[in-house]
């Protein structure tokens, strides 16, 4: 029972080694200024993390019910051990990367995809396969530029298109002061 243990988790960081270095060959052949990285998460006795952000305010529900389901959707400045660092609702533009992590419950063997929008197109499209388990976490990062300040966001569908979750940030204009400011479009 011990071999096979650790044969599994042997093959599954061989498998997101194998799907970072894909991911990374294909950003850079093509030159995407985004990236995504899909990691799992072994099933754990006793979850340390929320199950549900109730008082975050920029994740929408949605109102049918779909199978499976987006347990934390945020924005972040870094991701550390598969985790987000901060969570992030308002974001200066001299921060020029940032990262969506969401973490997905009841999905596997799922497409689900992050796509990013700003004022009305979509600016950037993640697509990850989920993998076996109950949970798996994912996230997609973007590169944006100062003068694209206003609201953005990132919807969580999946295959069909069927959003899983919404989530929002504002990309606000730093002034001299060094407190940032909101640019209407």
């Amino acid at each position: 029972m011990f071999a096979a243990r650790r044969l599994a988790l042997i093959a599954g960081t061989i498998r997101r080694k194998r799907h970072l270095a894909t991911g990374l060959l294909w950003g850079l052949l093509i030159g995407l200024p985004l990236s995504g990285m899909a990691e799992t998460a072994a099933p754990e006795a006793t979850d340390t993390a929320p199950a549900v952000i109730a008082d975050t305010p920029q994740v929408e529900s949605n109102a049918e019910p779909v199978e499976g389901s987006v347990a934390r959707a945020l924005f972040t400045s870094a991701i550390v051990n598969r985790e987000p660092v901060d969570n992030l609702s308002t974001v200066a533009n001299d921060i020029q990367r940032l990262f969506f992590f969401s973490d997905l419950r009841g999905l596997a063997g799922e497409i689900v995809t992050h796509r990013w929008e700003y004022e009305d197109r979509v600016m950037a499209e993640v697509t990850f396969k989920v993998g076996e388990g109950a949970r798996w976490r994912v996230y997609s990062s973007k590169n944006l530029l100062p003068e694209w300040t206003g609201q953005w966001t990132v919807v969580v569908s999946n295959a069909s298109g069927q959003p899983l979750a919404t989530s929002r940030f504002d990309y606000t204009a730093k002034t001299t002061d060094g407190t940032a400011t909101t640019v209407s479009p």
